[in-house]
């Protein structure tokens, strides 16, 4: 049986689990998520708990029964605490800022890069450099955080370019004159 697939989910008193079948809605104080389930897994809701179950012992059915604990975790989780994403931006006259419903960077490029923020995701700047992406749906919020870090991921030489908070970046020596 799968480690991660057998163990239970614990669901916390101000979260709703509503299973139909193969859809499971989780509802909570920071949001409301829906996913499908794959076909050779079922979840069932026991008390409190969430439980997975699989129809199968071969390798597919146990990488999805995995798969699927994982994902149900995650959206108990992200609805009930949240996910958050920090960046920082390095370099001279790298900053950001927010304008309406859209982050506008300066990564010195002749031009401004505006990010249009997905629905159900909070972002906010603090000091011009330090990003914060907040929401329900950790592959969302993840997915903001790669894109924004795509645009000028940091270069090994100077430390330039937008970085996770907890990210280290080798720096290269450069060039020696002789």
């Amino acid at each position: 049986m799968s480690r991660i697939g057998k163990t239970p989910i614990l669901v916390p008193a101000k979260v709703k689990v509503a299973i139909k079948g193969q859809a499971i809605d989780v509802e909570g104080p920071n949001g409301k998520l829906s996913w499908e389930a794959p076909k050779r897994t079922k979840v069932v809701l026991k008390d409190s708990n969430v439980v997975v179950q699989r129809d199968g012992d071969d390798k597919e059915a146990k990488a999805q029964h995995g798969l699927a604990r994982s994902l149900v975790n995650n959206m108990v989780i992200g609805v009930s605490r949240g996910f958050v994403k920090e960046l920082e931006i390095q370099g001279v006259g790298f900053k950001a800022a927010i304008k309406g419903k859209a982050i506008e960077l300066n990564l010195g490029y002749s031009h401004q890069i505006n990010y249009s923020i997905p629905k159900g995701v909070k972002v906010s700047v603090a000091e011009g450099t330090n990003i914060k992406i907040e929401g329900p749906d950790k592959q969302v919020v993840g997915r903001v955080a790669a894109e924004i870090r795509g645009f000028y991921p940091p270069e090994p030489y100077k430390g330039k370019g937008v970085r996770y908070k907890d990210e280290r970046v080798i720096r290269k020596e450069g060039k020696t004159v002789q």
